[in-house]
């Protein structure tokens, strides 16, 4: 297990990365909620149009994120996320969905892969676990959306999965990384997830209140390596967001009121 994320800025614009992404060339970038617009908590860099922003400030940010890091806004292409394990191959013609209005963006999804060159995957968390994939021998790319729901469905492990089917990747070659998520440090859960969970028991800290603090990071962890993803190849940013409220969106601290980090994947040209 590796910790290569490191935090930078452009244009005053802050986002943590994955050092070992990079080198390999992809582009991965988990945005900061310093230096925005948005109307739902005013001066933050909301990324996402689903959570009742004013759009043309959401779009601001969006520009602002994409030229900080190297990428074309036009070209984001997002999903509508519903804390499922639906993976979307993106071809072509789906270049672009969502990236400037959230009706044309693809519907019922919480993970996407492709194997096309600049294509910034961009999803959207408050706590929730994000997952990169990256195989430096196909190019090919993956992002998913691990809350604790998508965890229990096995998300990370089905993006994993399509992967293999759509682009003939080997786990064994892949990168993996987690991104700034809540902790086991803040992440309180109850009997309804434990029982959804129940294989992976071990990451489930009994409390004295009868509930539980649940290690998202390690059970996404196990499930890339169920998929035969190496160890040594996963990097765990080790960021909690309920933590770091100051630096990156969190649903939990900020009871719900909250706009949503970006976290974006692409491969360069």
């Amino acid at each position: 297990m590796q910790n290569d994320f490191r935090l930078t800025s452009y244009n005053n614009i802050w986002f943590g990365y994955f050092d070992r992404f990079e080198q390999a060339g992809f582009t991965t970038a988990c945005s900061c909620r310093l230096h925005g617009e948005s109307d739902i908590v005013p001066g933050t860099l909301n990324l996402a149009l689903h959570v009742g922003d004013n759009p043309q400030k959401v779009l601001r940010n969006r520009q602002k994120f994409a030229a900080a890091i190297g990428v074309k806004p036009e070209r984001f292409t997002t999903c509508a996320q519903v804390h499922g394990s639906h993976v979307q191959v993106i071809t072509e013609d789906r270049i672009g969905s969502g990236a400037e209005s959230f009706s044309d963006t693809i519907p019922e999804t919480d993970a996407l892969i492709t194997n096309l060159a600049d294509v910034p995957l961009l999803l959207f968390y408050a706590d929730c676990v994000p997952v990169l994939l990256a195989d430096p021998k196909t190019g090919a790319i993956g992002l998913a959306h691990a809350g604790w729901r998508g965890t229990a469905a096995q998300i990370a492990k089905k993006t994993v999965a399509a992967m293999q089917k759509a682009f003939g990747v080997q786990p064994e070659n892949l990168l993996a990384a987690i991104g700034p998520s809540i902790g086991d440090c803040c992440y309180e859960v109850d009997d309804v997830v434990g029982i959804q969970m129940q294989e992976y028991a071990s990451c489930f800290t009994e409390k004295c209140n009868g509930k539980y603090w649940l290690d998202l990071w390690q059970v996404n962890r196990q499930q890339l390596m169920e998929a035969g993803v190496a160890l040594s190849n996963i990097s765990t940013a080790g960021v909690c967001t309920n933590h770091n409220p100051e630096l990156f969106c969190s649903y939990r601290y900020e009871n719900g009121k909250t706009g949503r980090m970006g976290v974006c994947l692409c491969r360069k040209e």
